[in-house]
């Protein structure tokens, strides 16, 4: 009676091997990753850990980053600055939140820091918005060698009813390097979300992105990043857009490493462009830093996702409507 038994149970590991192939893929060597199989660059696959892994040829990277309350005295310590710093170069595109500087030198200061390896990152800086009492700004700091941005189309979204505490920046972004009718065009709309009327923000947010997209660029990608002060089930009537997706999911962004509220929200169906890789860049573990030396740096981590530089994700493809950013 053993031999059968053996046999069988056998034949159902070997099924259950089968099964396990044809639906997950492993991938990595030092670190092996389990995801499950799908339709290439239709899956989000996430990077959940401390590096970030090298950039495919012809792709960017963009990320968003709540620096949390980034002003004189963070700016004052050379140790987190210079940690800022580090982080920011890990991204071709960067769009931060929580700047509360009364000067306009933080930005610049921490840009000059990014350049001292010889890159040649710039900044775009939107007005201090919210109240009196707790006024911040938005960044975009990205790398001239890989991105352009529009600086005649910078804007903040009307909000005439006052829905928002802080209204959301906006900028229009092109890729370098493939011929202009065949980059990469996109918009970027950063927020962050007020903690003490989130669910009334986040479902004003579809509103945001939807006259975002009908502002006269006829730009599709529309790409809503920031402090969401929610996951990524609980984005309220955003959420409930038709082929929404977002960069991160199940997965914690603050860190402690016990909730998430940072995300990057994009059409599936529009932005075809996006790779499906995407992750939090845990900089405590890359950095070897103690919980409180992160927390100098941020209570939040950047969330990245990676695309692209082609217009609808290979070249060849033109793109249409005034997609032509000033240098």
């Amino acid at each position: 009676m053993r031999k059968p038994i053996v046999f069988l149970v056998t034949a159902l590991l070997a099924a259950v091997g089968l099964l396990f192939l044809r639906t997950f893929q492993i991938e990595g060597i030092d670190q092996v990753r389990v995801r499950p199989r799908g339709a290439g660059g239709d899956a989000v696959h996430t990077e959940a850990g401390s590096a970030v892994p090298s950039p495919r040829k012809d792709t960017i990277r963009i990320a968003t980053f709540h620096v949390h309350a980034l002003g004189e005295t963070k700016a004052s310590k050379p140790h987190v600055m210079d940690l800022l710093a580090r982080i920011v170069r890990r991204f071709d595109v960067v769009a931060l939140q929580g700047i509360r500087a009364r000067s306009q030198d933080v930005i610049p200061q921490l840009v000059d820091l990014v350049n001292l390896t010889g890159t040649s990152y710039d900044y775009v800086l939107s007005q201090r918005l919210g109240p009196s009492t707790a006024l911040e700004q938005y960044a975009f700091v990205y790398d001239r060698a890989a991105v352009e941005v529009d600086r005649d189309q910078l804007y903040t979204v009307d909000d005439p009813d006052d829905l928002l505490l802080r209204e959301p920046y906006v900028a229009f972004f092109r890729t370098r390097g493939p011929a202009a009718d065949q980059a990469f065009t996109f918009t970027l709309v950063n927020v962050h979300v007020d903690p003490d009327q989130r669910a009334q923000e986040l479902n004003m947010l579809d509103d945001v992105v939807h006259a975002v997209r009908a502002d006269g660029r006829n730009e599709d990608d529309v790409l809503i990043l920031g402090n969401f002060q929610a996951d990524d089930q609980g984005l309220g009537q955003l959420g409930e857009v038709s082929h929404v997706v977002c960069a991160v999911s199940h997965l914690p962004t603050d860190t402690p490493g016990t909730q998430q509220s940072t995300n990057l929200v994009m059409s599936q169906l529009a932005t075809t462009e996006f790779t499906g890789r995407a992750g939090v860049f845990d900089f405590m573990r890359e950095y070897n830093l103690t919980l409180d030396a992160a927390l100098e740096v941020s209570d939040q981590m950047p969330v990245w996702a990676e695309f692209s530089v082609y217009e609808g994700g290979r070249p060849g493809r033109v793109a249409t409507g005034d997609r032509s950013p000033s240098r």
